[in-house]
Order: C-alpha cells, then structure tokens, then sequence
C-alpha cells in the first residue's frame, strides 16, 4: 500500500556529514507526521526527530543543534542532515511516517527498511 524507501546511509569520520532521504509512494491522500527513528546494536529503537505536515519540529536531546529534519510535502519526502556526526550516532536509521490513504480515514503507520550510518575513523 505504502512504500518508504530510504537513501543517503554510510561510513562517515567523526565530525563529518551525512544526508538521509525518505520518499513515500504508493496510496497517499496525505500524510501527517514523518519522522527518523534509530537503533544501535543492544539498544532500544529511539527517536531521533519528528516533524508534522505544518513543519513543526521535535528532536532528541542527543542531536539538538546537530542534526535538522525538514520535509517536501509535494514529494511526499523527508530528510535529515546530519552533522558533526559523533561515534555515539552509530546506528540503523529507519523512516517513519503516519499516512492517510484515503479521504476521511485514519492514519496508519509505515517504516523503511533502514539504512546503516557509521561514524568511525
């Protein structure tokens, strides 16, 4: 029904950057919050930052000043840059978004399938 597919994943030195892109497809009246989630190995899956159709933004502490999630309505995408990238940032980033397939209806929510980011030396 509907498909997030994510890109922009990798090997990064500590203080670098990276980009991460999510695009929804499939059947899309219209999608409310879209979102990046991670889960580093042994750990919990946790949110990371969140952003609604307005443009409203949530972060977590641990990435506050770093990283900067923004959205194009239009494409139906989300993105996170991701800067002065830490050791700690290691993780399995996976794309969220609550979508509405039809008019009236309730959101329901997708994942990627996750990309790999690496900060090492």
């Amino acid at each position: 029904q509907v498909q997030l597919v994510e890109s922009g994943g990798g090997l990064v030195q500590p203080g670098g950057s990276l980009r991460l892109s999510c695009a929804a497809s499939g059947i899309i009246f219209s999608i409310n919050a879209m979102g990046w989630y991670r889960q580093a190995p042994g750990k919990q899956r946790e949110l990371v930052a969140a952003i609604t159709s307005g443009g409203s933004t949530n972060y977590a502490n641990s990435v506050k000043g770093r990283f900067t999630i923004s959205r194009d309505n239009a494409k139906g995408t989300v993105y996170l840059q991701m800067n002065s990238l830490k050791p700690e940032d290691t993780a399995v980033y996976y794309c969220h978004a609550a979508v509405i397939s039809r008019g009236g209806g309730y959101p329901a929510n997708y994942w990627g399938q996750g990309t790999q980011v690496t900060v090492s030396s």
